[in-house]
């Protein structure tokens, strides 16, 4: 078959070479072996749909493995914290996971198959799903602008507003009460009384950013604050907090009106970004790659295109299977 007489697989079909990529990988029987040379040859677009399969195979084996693995432990944290007994069989899925069936079966569930989800939604008072932000109104009147994929828990008591970030990150415009209102994210927290200002939890701790007004923010509870007013931001990760510095807030903030901003930013860093505004799954595969700096604005609504746009700058390769996994490299 040449190139032009290339057949396109449908996504049934692409799924079906997919769970054989996977049997055929896990000591097949003769009968199995039968079935699937005749599925093979009843129809051209098998063989291709079959050939692109083991490409995919080849690009995300190692990730899968990765995902398995972070999905069976934040699924036996889900089932702790919903009092069940613990299942220790669970951990032993990641390594049957890590093999194409996992694959397979993070594609056909797409976002659907995320634990990790599960558990910050377990304990959270408002929810915002991939792609989607909303806007929250506290009891005492504050607002919260979450952004997409993010999740918060409230309480208020004891004389102190808290609000923990669970995922993601939120926009907080606070109403004066008297009552101090503390974000707490990872270990640290953010403290004020009146302001506009965003957490957003990052990989390894929080960051955050302040529009107008004033907040304190330290690493740990007591520790020593450092007071951010307009345009300023810090981060802050394992006990230890960075030097604040300057920062257009405006710009940073403009996925409240849809826009995402970098200058100079990793795309690995655009990626993450990506990925809650995505119902699926995106992989960068490449080390280099994902240190290539990004400058620009791009819709968050439409990933797809951003990956699109930046692909034609950059230059790497953009592989979609069925609609829910995008691999670059």
């Amino acid at each position: 078959m040449n190139h032009m007489d290339r057949v396109t697989p449908t996504p049934a079909q692409e799924q079906a070479a997919l769970a054989w990529l996977s049997l055929l990988h896990d000591r097949p029987s003769a009968g199995d072996q039968l079935t699937f040379s005749h599925w093979l040859r009843a129809d051209p677009a098998h063989a291709e749909a079959y050939s692109q399969a083991q490409v995919v195979w080849e690009l995300s084996e190692e990730p899968a493995r990765t995902l398995a693995d972070e999905d069976s432990l934040a699924l036996q944290s889900l089932l702790n914290a919903m009092d069940r007994p613990r299942r220790p069989q669970i951990r032993r899925w990641a390594g049957a996971l890590a093999m194409a069936a996992c694959l397979v079966l993070m594609i056909s569930l797409g976002s659907g198959w995320q634990p990790q989800r599960w558990v910050d939604d377990l304990g959270a008072d408002y929810v915002s799903a991939p792609g989607e932000i909303r806007m929250v109104t506290l009891a005492d009147q504050s607002q919260v602008t979450l952004d997409a994929d993010s999740a918060i828990a409230v309480d208020f008591s004891h004389g102190e507003r808290h609000v923990q970030l669970r995922r993601g990150a939120g926009f907080f415009t606070v109403t004066h009460t008297g009552e101090p209102f503390v974000v707490e994210a990872e270990k640290g927290q953010a403290r004020v009384l009146g302001t506009q200002f965003e957490v957003r939890l990052q990989p390894q701790g929080a960051q955050v950013t302040v529009l107008s007004g004033r907040v304190g923010v330290s690493a740990t509870p007591g520790a020593q604050q450092q007071i951010l007013t307009a345009n300023q931001q810090v981060a802050y990760g394992q006990g230890n907090a960075e030097k604040l510095h300057a920062v257009d807030s405006a710009a940073q903030l403009a996925w409240r009106q849809g826009w995402l901003t970098y200058y100079k930013t990793t795309l690995a860093d655009v990626v993450q970004d990506l990925r809650r505004y995505y119902p699926g799954r995106i992989m960068l595969l490449n080390d280099e790659l994902a240190a290539r700096k990004v400058s620009g604005s791009f819709p968050s609504k439409d990933p797809q295109a951003v990956l699109s746009s930046l692909q034609g700058v950059l230059g790497f390769e953009q592989h979609q299977v069925l609609g829910t996994l995008i691999i670059l490299r």
